[in-house]
C-alpha cells in the first residue's frame, strides 16, 4: 500500500519540498490517520530501552545493534524482494544513506552504550529533547516556517523534559549523557530524512531500503562482535533482541515514516514527547525501576504541549 492510496477522500495542493526545485503533494483536512500512525510508532519505540536493557543481559553492545540491524535488514529485504519492490532513484540514496546512518546504526549504537552506565528511565527522558531536535533539524532542512505558537509550545514541552531530567539525575548529568546526545542529533537527522522520502515514497520502503543499505557493514560487524563479546540466551535476551530488531527498527519506523508523511515532521516529532513517559511506565512494570513523584506533573506538561504544537499552524 502506497502513501497516496490513503488519501482517497484528501484533498491536496502542491507545495514545494524546501528549495530541492521538486513539488511534493501535501494533504490538507482531518489527519487523524496519520497522527494515529504516528501515535503507534511512538508507543513502538517507547519499548525500545527497556527491550534494549533486556538484551543487554544476554548480548554485548556491539552484537545487540549489529544482530538487531542484521535481522530487521533480513525481514524488510525478504518483504522488498516478495512484493518486487523497484530500486529507488539515484537522487534519493543521499537521504537513505542519512536514515541508515542515523536511524539504523548511529541512534540504536550511541544509546545501547549509554544504557550500560544509565537508566531507561533516565535515558527516556534525556531523548525525551528528540521532538524539538527533529523539528529545529527539519526547518533548517526543509524550508519550512513554524508558527510561534508552535515553537513555544515546543519549547515548554522540552523545559519540562530538561525539569525532569534533572530532577531524576539529582542535578548531575550521568557519564551517558554524551552518548544521548549524541543519538539525539543522528536520529533527529534520520527523521528528518525520512519524513522527507516518506513524501516521494511509502514509509515502509524508506525504512526498508536504508536497512538494506546498511547489510554489507552490519553483517560483518555482527561476526565480529559475537566472537569477542559473550552470548547468553535467556527469555529476557531474546525477547529483548527481537524486539528492537522486528518491533522498534522495522514496524515502528514504518508507521512512524508513514505518519510524519501524512502529519509533517515538525507535527510527528511532538507526538514524540510523550515517548519518555511511557518508557517511564514500562520501566517500572517491566523492569521495576523507581518511578520519580514528578512523573506525573511531568506528563501533563507533556501532554499539553502535545496538544497545542498539533493545533498550531506550520
Amino acid at each position: 500500500m502506497t502513501a497516496q492510496n490513503s488519501a482517497t477522500h484528501a484533498t491536496t495542493v502542491a507545495v514545494s519540498d524546501g528549495g530541492t526545485g521538486s513539488t511534493t503533494t501535501a494533504r490538507t483536512g482531518p489527519a487523524r490517520g496519520g497522527t494515529l500512525l504516528a501515535a503507534l510508532g511512538v508507543t513502538a519505540f517507547s519499548l525500545t530501552f527497556p527491550a534494549t536493557a533486556w538484551g543487554l543481559e544476554g548480548f554485548g553492545p556491539w552484537s545487540l545493534v549489529a544482530v538487531r540491524s542484521v535481522l530487521a535488514a533480513l525481514v524488510a529485504g525478504a518483504a522488498l524482494l516478495v512484493l518486487r519492490i523497484p530500486v529507488p532513484a539515484r537522487r534519493h540514496w543521499a537521504g537513505l544513506a542519512v536514515v541508515g546512518g542515523g536511524v539504523v546504526l548511529g541512534f540504536p549504537m550511541l544509546t545501547t552504550l549509554a544504557l550500560r552506565t544509565s537508566t531507561t528511565s533516565h535515558a527516556a527522558v534525556v531523548v525525551g529533547l528528540l521532538p524539538l531536535t527533529t523539528a529545529a533539524l527539519s526547518a533548517l532542512r526543509t524550508g519550512a516556517r513554524p508558527s510561534r505558537a508552535f515553537w513555544a509550545a515546543a519549547l515548554a514541552g522540552a523545559a519540562v523534559v530538561i525539569a525532569f531530567t534533572v530532577q531524576q539525575s539529582g542535578g548531575a548529568l550521568s557519564t551517558g549523557d554524551l552518548f544521548l546526545f549524541g543519538a539525539l542529533l543522528v536520529c533527529a537527522a534520520g527523521y528528518t530524512e525520512g519524513g522527507r522520502l516518506a513524501r516521494e515514497m511509502p514509509g515502509w520502503q524508506v525504512i526498508g531500503w536504508a536497512l538494506v543499505l546498511c547489510l554489507p557493514l552490519a553483517v560483518p560487524v555482527a561476526a565480529l562482535a559475537l566472537s569477542f563479546e559473550p552470548v547468553r540466551f535467556t527469555a529476557h535476551s531474546v525477547a529483548g533482541l527481537l524486539w528492537v530488531a522486528i518491533g522498534s527498527q522495522f514496524l515502528g519506523l514504518v508507521v512512524w515514516y508513514r505518519g510524519m508523511a501524512e502529519i509533517g515532521v515538525s507535527k510527528a516529532s511532538q507526538i514524540q514527547l510523550a515517548q519518555p513517559l511511557l518508557t517511564l511506565v514500562w520501566s517500572v512494570s517491566l523492569l521495576g525501576e523507581h518511578l520519580s513523584p514528578a512523573a506525573p506533573l511531568a506528563a501533563v506538561g507533556v501532554l499539553v504541549s502535545i496538544a497545542v504544537t498539533q493545533r498550531a499552524r506550520t
